[in-house]
């Protein structure tokens, strides 16, 4: 009875086996990801789609027209274009037609759900968390705040905030989401905005950066912030500081400008276990790896890897998972690609051909 038994189990395996089809070869290599950049055009600004592979290798996916235009110019921001949290969405700036394109992700690719205005003049830098979206307009230097919906971004009433300092350059919301952090490269100062439960950013705080000409930050896993400085250090090198935030706004400093011993730090990134922070060196064409402890501290762990040098970077940004670092590379115009090592080393990859006008770089 059992022998009989197991027969008929065995042919009604093989008859499932025949009915469902098998696993198409493609599948080994499907898209884990995806890297997004800005053209930035004058005529025309478009979100500009790559496929990443599970060997961090990005394809040409498509391109996808926001309806506004760019500057045709650099923007001197981190943080033009951004994916949500979940991967549901893409947003992006189109400074030249001030305004904000929201764009849903789905099986196809992006399907643009609408523009809104950024509430200002020259936005350059976006961010999200959860149901909200802040932009940095650096013409009018202000904040305005947004809520996502099915339709794209709504304003949020009493959002618009003037900043304190000049020459923003980044805004991003703290891991917690309940603030607002911007870098102003012409005051070396730091404004925070604490946020409420509607939404709406309050009143601008200001803080003086540890080092001259703050620019590009990221968040490690305890709202505590990274921070290039692109002259921060003495003999014109640069340098990156990190701060604790608190929850009202105020920031601690953790460590005080750390030297890279490169020229230029201007933008950062930070991998998702929290271990490193990547700084773009531009004027040296490299970048730098520090470390960062449990308690925030840096320490400088790769000065300039030859083999990882970029060329007059722009932007960066790491995969989801952190195997993978791209990094915006104006001088080549080419998106290069690096894999991350457990020691914070990155490793070349092939690139990219991108715009000779691309602004932001987002990955997921």
């Amino acid at each position: 009875m059992s022998s009989a038994i197991s027969r008929i189990l065995a042919v009604f395996a093989l008859a499932i086996l025949v009915l469902v089809p098998a696993t198409p070869a493609s599948a080994a290599s499907a898209t884990e990801g995806s890297v997004y950049t800005l053209t930035n055009g004058a005529a025309g600004n478009a979100v500009v789609a790559y496929a990443r592979s599970a060997s961090g290798l990005l394809t040409w996916s498509a391109t996808f027209p926001t309806g506004g235009t760019g500057t045709g110019a650099g923007l001197g921001s981190q943080g033009a274009v951004v994916t949500s949290d979940n991967g549901r969405w893409v947003f992006a700036v189109d400074a030249g037609s001030n305004d904000i394109a929201a764009f849903a992700v789905d099986h196809d690719g992006l399907v643009l759900a609408g523009r809104v205005s950024s509430g200002g003049t020259t936005p350059i830098s976006v961010t999200t968390s959860g149901d909200l979206v802040y932009v940095l307009n650096a013409g009018s230097r202000t904040i305005a705040g947004f809520a996502v919906t099915s339709t794209g971004l709504s304003p949020i009433a009493g959002s618009v905030r003037s900043l304190l300092g000049s020459g923003p350059a980044q805004i991003q919301f703290s891991p917690s989401g309940n603030a607002l952090v911007v870098t102003n490269k012409a005051t070396s100062t730091l404004d925070t905005f604490v946020v409420d439960a509607s939404g709406a950013a309050g009143a601008p705080h200001s803080f003086h950066s540890s080092g001259s000409t703050p620019f590009g930050f990221a968040f490690g896993l305890r709202d505590e912030l990274v921070v290039s400085e692109a002259a921060g250090a003495p003999a014109g090198l640069s340098a990156a500081s990190s701060y604790q935030l608190n929850a009202d706004g105020s920031l601690t400093l953790i460590t005080g400008s750390a030297a890279t011993t490169q020229a230029a730090a201007c933008w950062v990134a930070v991998t998702n276990n929290g271990r490193w922070a990547l700084t773009a060196n531009t004027a040296s064409d490299s970048i730098s790896t520090f470390a960062i402890a449990s308690d925030g501290s840096l320490t400088l762990a790769i000065p300039r890897a030859a083999y990882a040098a970029a060329a007059h970077t722009t932007d960066m940004a790491t995969s989801h998972d952190s195997r993978y670092l791209y990094a915006l590379d104006g001088g080549t115009h080419m998106i290069s690609a690096f894999r991350i090592g457990n020691d914070g080393s990155l490793t070349r990859l092939p690139g990219t051909a991108v715009s000779a006008t691309a602004a932001g770089i987002a990955a997921r």
